[in-house]
């Protein structure tokens, strides 16, 4: 999948949202020191550059040059292809934004729990829900967002539509909290149609069905977005992505 994603870099990025201060002041009041936060599947860096303006230093790894390339350029960011090499009980933060379900999670998690600060280290792993655009609209992405009615989605998605509760993440709840999630934010972002439409041709799906030549998003399909889109005679709208977090600290005495 990393290859679709290399390949559609910079649909990607122009297609894909931002993620709410509300999330990254949530994740940065549990963690007591700021200095070094580690963005494992940073794409083209959206969280990498909310973490800079928290953490004194950020490490982002992707698999992907292409979209590494994209990521914007800080002072305080060190983009990498490959897993920081840090010292054991280094790292105050560890955040995966809507990648997690794509990772080989049994050995991230060990690299979670190398690198963590005992015992105040923290993982923070989100992603996004179906947007919400308006009524019309929702009914068509429904379609698409459908595992029934479109077979270009991977298995994973289930994990990402279940908001992460069945997925394994064996770390213990942070202060204040009884579990590790999810927790709720909502993203939003101004969008056109032809933004929007670059968000559909920015998902895993639609790229897949790309590469074994079926066009998601045909002439027929965007009429249907048209007239939906252009019901209420507005232009641009508000979509919302509904965001979920899974936030856990790692144990202290044990590196299972």
């Amino acid at each position: 999948m990393n290859e679709l994603f290399g390949r559609q870099a910079q649909r990607y990025a122009d297609g894909r949202p931002s993620y709410p201060p509300q999330l990254f002041q949530f994740i940065a009041s549990k963690t007591p020191s700021h200095d070094l936060a580690w963005d494992a599947g940073t794409g083209s860096g959206q969280a990498a550059r909310s973490l800079a303006e928290i953490y004194g230093n950020v490490v982002a790894t992707d698999v992907s040059p292409e979209q590494l390339e994209l990521a914007p350029k800080l002072p305080n960011v060190r983009y990498e292809l490959t897993s920081p090499v840090s010292a054991e009980s280094s790292v105050d933060l560890v955040t995966v934004a809507m990648a997690l379900h794509w990772f080989d999670r049994p050995n991230f998690y060990r690299q979670v729990k190398h690198l963590l600060k005992r015992p105040h280290g923290v993982i923070a792993a989100w992603g996004y829900t179906m947007p919400r655009v308006t009524g019309p609209v929702d009914s068509i992405y429904e379609e698409f967002y459908s595992m029934d009615l479109n077979p270009y989605w991977s298995p994973t998605h289930k994990l990402v539509i279940d908001e992460y509760r069945d997925m394994e993440f064996p770390f213990e709840p942070v202060e204040g909290m009884e579990d590790t999630g999810p927790v709720r934010f909502v993203a939003e972002r101004a969008m056109g149609l032809d933004e929007f439409l670059t968000f559909v041709r920015s998902t895993s799906p639609y790229l897949k069905a790309k590469e074994e030549g079926v066009e998601l998003l045909g002439g027929d399909a965007v009429k249907r977005y048209e007239r939906a889109w252009n019901e209420d005679g507005e232009e641009e709208k508000v979509v919302k992505f509904p965001v979920f977090l899974k936030i856990g600290k790692v144990k202290n005495a044990s590196m299972d």
